[in-house]
């Protein structure tokens, strides 16, 4: 990647965040959920805008005529035909399926057995996973990502790795060692069941609230565990979820998995079920692609407060379920929903990106996915998703200036285009649906640039 094209913090400069600064630009941002609200009354927009960080935190935004007054001194950096948004949230993704990504499949288990497996085995080499966390961070970066809930894979190794090259920049990231004691390779299985929470303890009270990182007990999917390792990975949970701890793993995602879970828990009333038997769905639950889902168990979600994620271009690459915006938010029990890229089944790092291919799934189905409700997925609904709302995901005095800048004339061709658009969500939907890969000008994390295009 060339230097002189893209700019990445170095690490020495984190944690400098004494001094005032100002962003000054076109400001986005939401305040309540689309799905449930009427969507002007959900959003704060500012043509001209300032936001005011000091200490890593927003300290005051709105009308730059109006806030400008009260810091007539204030070092101020502005961005022209941009848009400022709160820093993406990506609330699943797999960071040691990056050298895989893009790998054909015919179904969701085969792809497991001959890419993903074979790749995941690779980490207990220390070195190949620091190698490849400092690669993904950058995608990260260049997309517009700010807080990630990442799968690792079996060994610690994977769980440091990415941890560290999180804590480089500040990022608030959240990860865990997989469980996973059966029905895949041996060179990938846990030794044995209590072993795997020995392991995955001892790394939660080293990372869990170190700087901004979070831990997740992280079953793989309820077939590559074992009974036993299912009930303690829940006892594990419920021991730490008081003290902010995730639980993260994946539910209903295609047919032939479900038929498998019923075939290896024939006593769960459903897929759900067999999580929930084992205490295993919470008020931090997070719950990815959730595809083919019962009424039964959106309402036990709902009711837990637990988080499920819509992983679009998994559901297209992998051509497995689809997932259901309208069940997943029925305004009788709705769920808090956010968006992931699921790498390696996503087939890009860009939750942005993403939210083109959310909009394609749901209108295979006949449904039509708004610009505001799809911006929200990326932002204020994924930090609701990981319980995070109250310090990212909006932009908002006393929040985490975790920030993104979307440019809004990366192109010659978006930047004729957008002249027909009629407001800044159709300039932004337009933009997410054609895809372009260099739409991101700036990324802030903690009020520090980490990228810079």
């Amino acid at each position: 990647m060339s230097a002189g094209k893209y700019r990445y913090v170095n690490e020495s400069a984190l944690g400098m965040h004494g001094s005032r600064k100002g962003l000054r630009g076109e400001i986005l941002s939401f305040r309540k959920d689309p799905y449930i609200y009427a969507e002007k009354e959900c959003v704060d927009h500012y043509d001209d805008g300032l936001i005011v960080i000091k200490h890593g935190r927003i300290e005051a935004v709105g009308e730059f005529s109006k806030v400008a007054k009260n810091y007539p001194e204030l070092e101020t950096e502005e961005y022209k035909d941009s848009v400022i948004l709160p820093g993406f949230v990506d609330c699943h993704l797999h960071y040691v399926q990056s050298p895989m990504i893009g790998s054909p499949g015919d179904t969701l288990l085969n792809w497991l057995n001959r890419y993903t497996f074979p790749t995941e085995a690779k980490f207990k080499d220390k070195r190949f996973a620091e190698e490849t966390a400092r690669m993904f961070f950058r995608q990260l970066l260049m997309n517009g990502t700010t807080t990630a809930n990442i799968f690792a894979t079996t060994f610690p190794e994977s769980v440091d790795a990415i941890f560290e090259e999180s804590e480089r920049y500040n990022a608030l990231t959240i990860c865990g060692k997989v469980l996973q004691d059966r029905n895949l390779p041996d060179n990938l299985k846990d030794r044995s069941a209590e072993d795997s929470i020995l392991e995955s303890e001892c790394l939660l009270k080293k990372w869990h609230g170190r700087g901004r990182q979070l831990y997740a007990v992280a079953p793989r999917f309820a077939p590559t565990s074992s009974r036993l390792q299912l009930k303690l990975a829940g006892e594990l949970f419920q021991k730490y979820i008081d003290k902010g701890v995730y639980m993260h793993t994946h539910l209903d995602e295609a047919e032939n998995e479900i038929e498998w879970v019923k075939e290896l828990y024939p006593e769960a009333k459903d897929y759900t079920d067999v999580y929930a038997r084992n205490g295993l769905v919470g008020k931090r639950s997070i719950f990815a692609h959730c595809c083919i889902m019962e009424e039964r168990e959106w309402s036990v979600l709902h009711d837990a407060g637990s988080g499920v994620v819509h992983c679009p271009s998994s559901n297209l690459f992998l051509g497995d379920g689809q997932f259901k915006f309208w069940e997943a938010k029925k305004l009788s029990r709705p769920c808090k929903t956010g968006i992931g890229t699921d790498i390696g089944g996503g087939t890009n790092f860009s939750v942005f990106r993403q939210l083109g291919d959310a909009y394609k799934v749901a209108m295979l189905k006949d449904r039509y996915l708004s610009p505001v409700r799809s911006l929200y997925l990326a932002t204020r609904g994924g930090a609701d998703v990981l319980g995070l709302a109250d310090k990212i995901g909006s932009i908002v005095p006393g929040h985490d200036a975790d920030l993104v800048v979307v440019d809004l004339r990366p192109t010659d061709f978006l930047e004729w285009r957008l002249q027909f658009a009629e407001d800044i969500f159709e300039k932004l939907f337009v933009m997410q649906t054609i895809g372009a890969q260099n739409a991101i000008k700036a990324t802030y994390i903690a009020g520090e640039k980490v990228f810079s295009r």
